[in-house]
């Protein structure tokens, strides 16, 4: 319903339509229908919809139709959704319960299933097969003759469940829990059913499918073997049960089964009890602490279940001890206490009451030896004798429970208690402290006989024991073995036993033994009696006579085997030759050295023994430690290494290669030489992967010594032998993804890698690893060793590409092209999409530029570049690395502008690069297919375009050629495509017909196209452009005659112009044109005929003579020329040398010159600073005046408002004593004029005197100090007499200082200043009085 909520309405319209649709349809239809909208659908859950649909049609209504449509049912178990084939699996169950005809058809089917690569699905055929087992069952009993199909079908159920038995053993807890119910419920169809059975509520009796509902006599089913076969079943669940390493949901699991088998078949109730028993004595160690609890409480609850059982009558003392233990209170076990009828009591307390015990009683006391204090006492195990009625019914461990219960004294068990502390650990195990349960009934006999099964249990569970060896000696006698079975001697203490075989005896004397028994006291030994001891009756042996006695005895004990087995002494035998060889050792240790590698397989649990025994001896745990030797490993170093070495060399054996494994594995210590026998063992080429297996089980089973094996995983990371390095580096990367390996896996690649920063190679880690003295530079196998554990991790942590750019960028050229060799497969491990690489691309350090770009090429050699790689590389080359090849891995995936762009630079590239570009453009890249941003047309048309100023012609000719090259994509279209478009361009490109003479050359097909061309061309005028119409020319002569038409069309200077630079033109047009009837040739121009007809080699004669000529008469005037440049050069140099005496004499004088005029302007200067410092007092001192003045005004101005009359005549006046100075400075301004000509004259005949010198500045000067006084005294006209008087002052001053110019100057100049002063003086006076007289006024 949610589905189709989701829908839209239009959807469901039609959804509803084809609903309604179906309404009308007959059932068969529907199922037509629904079956092709499932194979056609894509949403699972539709698909999974419509075939449920069809399932309940064809087999709940319609039961007819389901032969008609199995076929295509179970077609869809190939289906890619797990869902789907699940639903497949339901049906099939379905089906076969329908119909049990249907079993040949399904059952292979689920065969393969069963092997599907999804868990889910392997569950749901688990789960089928068990009703399917049933229907086969029932189908098989209603048969009353075999058929073929019968046949295959009970053959292939037989396949499929040893195939579900071996699943047992899967990795996946799931699969395993299916396995056990399928178990069960294969244990509940093949046992049969009592009257004490219970029948589950779910289950009707009357279809319940057990081993009484199968008829006696059947082909397939025989009772025997089909009953054994559930005993056998039964068994291996218990087995299961037993397994030291099964999860606590498979154990839950399997409790819960094997209750509910002893419920509804009672004749497996005493096995569950005891197997419960064991399981509470011997819970898996890898259960963690809450999942022991959860085991203990469904285990009490399971046990609480049986006691409700009526069965559990015969077990309540076991099974009410046992909940005891569990936790359980009394009120628990009285509520869940069975009912039971009187029959079954009585018969329970007859079999509860004990036998009878013989009336003698045991009063003798037998002396024990010094050496015999601090053993287990032991029994004439033959004086117990049972009723045979309960013996028949005991088993294994009710057997040895009643031997341990009347051993059970107070001083045994107080033995028993001292000898096992020296083995308790220092803190109280998890395990223990969360089962132990305080013992309610300490002491009492209930108790011992509980501890006395628990013991039994545990000597059971390890094949030890007295029900075992009877059970044992029990199958022999049943087998009727030919060969006399030796039994375990009862009477006999197995100290005696040890001391006589050491002794030498091989033939053990029928010695009376008189019975005795035991009392409680020990009678002390009577006074004046000396004891009796073996070394007062015995003497010492000669050294070598021991020595050959002892490998004697060992020798017969190794040859004992057999007998050991029989007799159930195999762990005596054991012990006694492991204590034996190591304490005494020397020759013994290789004699059993060599029986052991005699037969690997059955004495491997031998090696193990002598082993610990050495161990326990070198820790000082042995009861015996060898005599005067002080505790070391040097012992077990031995063992360990001696049978290593010789496993090693037997590697070609199975059993000595799994040995090998097992002794590294569960040795108690592993020793530095075994460690250096790994390593050697490991080197080995044949036998790397099992070698990196056992380093792999060390570091994950041996916490305090991890890191150190870790350590020598890593070392073979860094051989040169791929054969090493790739196991080793398969089962890092394993370890890596482990959270505490981690960071040191990682920190060890680090450590590796940054020894390329270093001078020269690190001497003691690289002879280690390689065998090899380090040479003193880095070499590439040294650079290699550095850098194959780092980027064989760099597919797992994307991170550490950003570290090995740092040290990429620090480390030397040589090391760099190593490394960017060794680069491919860690680069393609982490792929384009990497975020850390995207980062890397982006963020690219400076100096890595090398780096980066072979990643990305790595990354875009078999595929296409991402978006994001495209976006991070245009930026990285637009703003960091200007160098095209790092576009080049990513050019399919930029815009066709950008390649364009980039075309000059790529084609600037090494041949071998530019091949390799085209090859990505033009997608012709081996098996990968890029779609390229430029078509083959558009690439060779924009190499035509190129810009001779960014490529030269030569390097884009080669290109061209490249293109050319791939005849598979340049086909005849293309071509033809490319020519028509560059002669569509203007102007045309320079290789235009370069190309199409190429192109022509490949194609012959072309040449209708290319005259089509040539004829445009002309219309072009090709011949303005010269390189064109060379090709143009050149393109004529290998295409004629078909080019003639082409030529006339040509004008007449043209046609010249071919026929000049390819002359072999002209006759065969000529001959073309002559072949030609009078009309056709009436169209051709008299101009082309000309041409034609003028032959071009006597015009080529005619124009060498006029070209010789004219070389002559250039030769006479270039002779000529030179005559006259050579007379016209002596005429210069004449002159040259003459204008250089001049101009010495010249500047000689002009030299002289200048320093009289530095002279005089020095002079001149210091006269002007002297007359501007004058002038300056007298400024000042005007301004003082007339600052005066304007106090005296401001004092008389009462005075000037009453003759304010008076003041405007004279202001009257005053104007025209202005006009007339005026006027009068007008006249001496014309007089200063003819003055200063007159001066001039006289100024250029004085330069004619003194040698043409300069005018000298004098009189400007002069000039212009009396034009500044003439200003002051203009502006001091208004002051009063005073000024007059500063100004006669001026002048006398100005006078003297012409004076002094008279002095230099010549006569005329004298009489030019007197001039001027006169002017000046008249000037002043004039003035003077004018000021005077207004001041009368």
């Amino acid at each position: 319903m949610s589905g189709d909520n989701r829908r839209s309405t239009a959807a469901q319209f039609f959804m509803d339509e084809e609903n309604v649709s179906l309404v009308y349809l007959s059932t068969s239809d529907k199922v037509v229908e629904l079956l092709n909208q499932a194979s056609l659908m894509q949403r699972d859950a539709q698909k999974a919809n419509n075939l449920r649909q069809v399932q309940e049609l064809i087999i709940h209504k319609e039961e007819n139709l389901l032969d008609n449509f199995l076929d295509e049912m179970l077609a869809f178990q190939t289906d890619k959704m797990a869902d789907i084939r699940k639903i497949v699996i339901g049906f099939m169950e379905e089906a076969c319960k329908k119909d049990p005809e249907l079993l040949p058809k399904i059952l292979p089917c689920l065969q393969m299933l069963l092997h599907d690569e999804n868990i889910g699905v392997q569950k749901k055929v688990i789960l089928v097969l068990a009703p399917v087992f049933k229907v086969m069952i029932q189908w098989l009993c209603k048969a009353k003759g075999g058929t073929p199909e019968m046949t295959e079908v009970w053959e292939m159920m037989g396949k499929l469940k040893v195939e579900v038995f071996e699943m047992i053993d899967s990795e996946n807890d799931g699969i395993r829990t299916h396995v056990v119910k399928f178990l069960e419920g294969l244990v509940l169809v093949l046992s049969r059913k009592t009257q004490e059975s219970e029948i589950p509520k779910n289950v009707k009796a009357e279809n319940e499918i057990t081993l009484d509902s199968i008829p006696e006599y059947n082909k397939y089913l025989k009772h025997k073997k089909l009953e054994d076969e559930g005993k056998k079943t039964f068994e291996l669940m218990l087995q299961f049960q037993a397994s030291p390493h099964i999860s606590s949901i498979n154990l839950m699991t399997v409790m819960g089964s094997i209750t509910n088998i002893a419920k509804q078949r009672p004749s497996f109730f005493g096995k569950v009890v005891q197997a419960f028993e064991a399981l509470q004595v011997n819970l898996p160690p890898t259960l963690a602490k809450s999942q022991v609890s959860s085991v203990r409480k469904n285990l009490k609850m399971h046990m609480l279940s049986l006691l409700k059982h009526q069965c559990s009558a015969d077990y309540v003392n076991q099974i009410t001890t046992l909940l005891t233990d569990l936790g359980a209170t009394n009120s628990e076990v009285m509520k869940n206490m069975p009912v039971i009828d009187e029959s079954r009591k009585r018969k329970a307390e007859d079999s509860s009451q004990p036998s009878k015990k013989s009336k003698v009683e045991l009063e003798d006391v037998l002396e024990l030896d010094e050496d015999d204090i601090g053993m287990t006492p032991w029994t004439n195990r033959d004086d117990q004798k049972k009723p045979p009625t309960l013996k028949a019914r005991q088993t294994a461990i009710d057997i040895t429970a009643e031997d341990l219960e009347p051993r059970l004294s107070s001083e045994n068990v107080s033995d028993l208690v001292l000898i096992s502390m020296v083995m308790l650990p220092e803190t109280m195990p998890n395990h223990f402290q969360s089962t132990y349960t305080p013992i309610a009934a300490a002491g009492t006999s209930e108790q011992i006989k509980h501890i006395a099964r628990l013991l039994a249990t545990q000597l059971t569970m390890a094949g030890m024991g007295k029900g075992i060896a009877e059970i044992q000696l029990q199958a022999a006698v049943v087998e009727k073995v030919e060969e006399p079975t030796p039994s375990y001697d009862y009477g006999t203490s197995p100290k005696q036993l040890i001391q006589t075989v050491v002794g030498g005896t091989t033939k053990k004397e029928p010695v009376p033994v008189e019975k005795k028994v035991m009392a409680a006291p020990v009678l002390p030994v009577r006074k004046g009696i000396k004891q009796f001891k073996l070394s007062h009756v015995t003497q010492n042996l000669d050294e070598r006579v021991l020595e050959e006695m002892t490998i004697q005895s060992i020798t017969r004990i190794l040859d004992a085997e057999r007998d050991a087995v029989v007799g159930n002494v195999q762990p005596v035998r054991t012990k006694i030759l492991t204590c034996l060889v190591s304490q005494f050792g020397g020759s013994l240790k290789t004699l059993l050295e060599d029986f052991i590698l005699h037969d690997i397989r059955s004495n491997g649990e031998l090696a193990f023994s002598w082993l610990y025994q050495e161990y326990a001896n070198c820790r000082g745990f042995s009861a015996t430690p060898p005599v005067g030797e002080k505790p070391t490993l040097a012992n077990y170093d031995e063992c360990l290494t001696r049978l290593l070495l010789e496993l090693m060399k037997r590697q070609d054996q199975k059993e000595a290669f799994v040995l090998f494994h097992r002794l590294l594995l569960e040795a108690p210590v592993i020793t530095t030489n075994a460690l250096k026998i790994l390593k050697a063992y490991c080197a080995r080429e044949e036998y790397e992967v099992s070698g990196m297996n056992t380093l792999n089980q060390l570091i994950l089973s041996r916490p305090a010594h991890r890191f150190q094996f870790l350590d020598i995983l890593l070392e073979f990371t860094s051989y040169d032998n791929a054969e090493i390095r790739n196991p080793a580096m398969e089962v890092v990367k394993t370890l890596f993804e482990m959270t505490k390996f981690k960071e040191h896996i990682e920190a060890q690649a680090v450590f590796m890698l940054k020894l390329l920063l270093g001078a020269k190679p690190l001497y003691d880690l690289f002879t280690r690893i390689s065998g090899k003295s380090a040479p003193e530079i880095w070499t590439e196998d040294c650079v290699k060793m550095c850098t194959y554990l780092y980027l064989g991790l760099l597919p797992c942590n994307h991170h550490m590409i950003h570290e090995l750019a740092t040290v990429y960028v620090a480390t030397s050229a040589d090391n760099k092209r190593t490394i960017l060799r060794v680069l491919e497969n860690p680069v393609k491990g982490m792929g384009m999409y990497s975020p850390e690489l995207l980062k890397f691309v982006e963020n690219c350090p400076k100096g890595a530029e090398t780096l980066v770009t072979r990643v990305i090429h790595i990354l875009t050699d078999k595929e296409a570049p991402s978006v994001d790689l495209v976006e991070k590389v245009r930026d990285l080359y637009h703003k960091r690395v200007p160098d095209v090849r790092c576009l080049i891995p990513v050019l399919t995936g930029l815009s066709k502008k950008e390649v364009i762009s980039a075309l000059p630079k790529l084609i600037k590239l090494n041949p071998i690069v530019v091949k390799k570009v085209f090859n990505r453009l033009l997608g012709a890249q081996g098996d990968v297919t890029y779609s390229s941003p430029l078509t083959p047309a558009e690439l060779l048309v924009e190499l035509h375009n190129i810009d001779p100023a960014k490529c030269d012609m030569k390097t884009i000719i080669k290109a061209s050629n490249l293109c050319f090259a791939e005849k598979s994509i340049y086909t005849q279209e293309v071509l033809a495509i490319v020519m028509q478009q560059l002669m569509e361009q203007n102007p045309m490109p320079t290789l235009l017909m370069r190309t199409v003479l190429q192109s022509l050359s490949m194609y012959p097909r072309l040449i209708g196209l290319v005259m089509n061309i040539m004829q445009r061309l002309i219309t072009k005028q090709v011949w303005k452009q010269k390189k064109v119409w060379e090709g143009f020319i050149k393109c004529c002569q290998k295409t004629k005659p078909q080019s003639f038409a082409v030529l006339l069309q040509l004008p007449a200077p043209q046609l010249k112009s071919a026929f000049e630079s390819s002359p072999d033109l002209r006759e065969p047009l000529l001959k073309h044109v002559q072949s030609f009837t009078p009309h056709q040739r009436a169209h051709i121009p008299k101009s082309i005929m000309t041409v034609l007809e003028k032959d071009p080699l006597e015009e080529e004669d005619r124009l060498r003579k006029e070209v010789e000529e004219k070389k002559r008469i250039d030769l006479e005037e270039k002779l000529k020329k030179e005559s006259e440049e050579r007379s016209r050069e002596e005429a210069e140099e004449k002159a040259r040398k003459e204008a250089e005496a001049k101009a010495q004499k010249e500047a000689a004088v002009r030299m002289e010159k200048e320093r009289k005029e530095r002279e005089l302007l020095q002079k001149i200067k210091k006269q002007k600073e002297d007359e501007d410092r004058k002038n300056e007092e007298i400024r000042k001192k005007a301004e003082r005046e007339k600052e005066k003045r304007k106090q005296l005004e401001l004092q008389k101005r009462k005075e000037e408002l009453e003759n304010q009359r008076i003041e405007e005549e004279r202001l009257k006046w005053e104007r025209l004593e202005e006009q007339k100075l005026e006027e009068s400075q007008k006249q001496e301004d014309e007089a200063m004029e003819e003055v200063s000509e007159k001066e001039d004259d006289s100024a250029g005949e004085m330069q004619v005197d003194l040698g043409e010198a300069e005018p000298e500045p004098a009189d400007a000067v002069v000039e212009q100090a009396v034009s500044d006084v003439e200003d002051a005294d203009t502006d001091v006209s208004e002051a009063p007499l005073v000024v007059g008087e500063v100004d006669t002052s001026v002048e006398d001053e100005l006078d003297s200082s012409a004076m002094s110019q008279e002095s230099t100057d010549g006569g005329e100049e004298k009489v030019k200043v007197t001039k001027g002063r006169g002017r000046g003086r008249g000037r002043g006076r004039g003035r003077g009085k004018a000021k005077r007289s207004r001041s009368k006024r």
